[in-house]
């Protein structure tokens, strides 16, 4: 069991308000890139669920259902219902592995690897967007306070393990 570290005392809770929480204003800047992004991906019949698996097929950071589940933080029944929908739109298949008869890979179709190709440029569009006004300097701090409160959160979940 790893040590937690020593939480910071900024929160009290008298005189606590959810919005001047960190989770809320982090909860509310992804859910709008999640719209701004699913509004430039619908006139491709995609949305979030269903661009975030193809991206991370083509790549390579999942090739599984089980690892897609655990990639997009979905269950794996959840996962295997939006693999039919993206297999009906004719964007992925399921190829069962010959080493292994158990292992179903997911491959993507040559739409759904056209499709993917786009996450990319749309993602970079839109978080620019929002970056806009920050400085180089300022966005790696940012990014650095958010890797750091994911380390955080890792060690209190291995510590509380």
């Amino acid at each position: 069991m790893s040590q937690a570290p020593v939480p910071a005392e900024f929160y009290q809770a008298e005189g606590y308000t959810a919005d001047e929480s960190v989770g809320y204003l982090m909860r509310r800047v992804i859910g709008l890139i999640g719209q701004a992004v699913d509004r430039k991906l619908s006139p491709h019949g995609l949305t979030h669920a269903q661009w975030s698996p193809l991206y991370k097929i083509r790549a390579c950071e999942a090739t599984t259902v089980a690892e897609l589940a655990r990639q997009t933080q979905t269950d794996t029944g959840a996962m295997t219902r939006l693999l039919d929908r993206l297999e009906a739109k004719d964007l992925c298949r399921r190829v069962r592995s010959t080493e292994d008869r158990r292992v179903v890979q997911i491959e993507l179709t040559p739409e759904g690897q056209r499709l993917a190709d786009q996450v990319p440029g749309v993602l970079s569009d839109i978080l620019n967007h929002y970056l806009a006004g920050f400085s180089e300097a300022e966005w790696q701090t940012l990014k650095s306070y958010l890797r750091r409160m994911i380390a955080n959160g890792e060690a209190l979940r291995d510590a509380e393990e």
